[in-house]
């Protein structure tokens, strides 16, 4: 991993991830993500109804895939106890509010 780009673990509560020249501030839950060795080695990431495709860094597939394992318990557990029930939802959005605000063109290919 090059020097400027580096993870800084503050504390339980957050992770400041240096991506860029830029600093990405990874909040709880998505803290507790995996984020490789290599945090900042790109992956290529497909949307599974448009298949359109965008590269981003590891740290940011992390939290993809949290956003859509979260999203799929949640709408499990909403088929079985009523719409809106799970606490996942909250994860959700959290997710979808954090790569708005730090990915905004990987957002529209991938959560929009």
């Amino acid at each position: 991993m090059k020097k400027e780009n580096y993870t800084t673990y503050l504390n339980n509560e957050v992770v400041n991830v240096r991506y860029n020249g830029k600093i990405y501030v990874i909040p709880k839950p998505f803290n507790q993500c995996d984020f490789s060795d290599e945090p900042t080695a790109m992956e290529t990431v497909s949307n599974p109804f448009s298949g359109e495709s965008i590269a981003m860094p590891r740290f940011a597939v992390a939290i993809y895939d949290t956003i859509k394992g979260s999203e799929q318990i949640a709408s499990n557990t909403d088929r079985l106890h009523g719409d809106g029930t799970s606490p996942l939802w909250d994860t959700v959005r959290k997710g979808l509010d954090w790569f708005r605000k730090y990915f905004a063109k990987e957002y529209m290919v991938l959560l929009d």
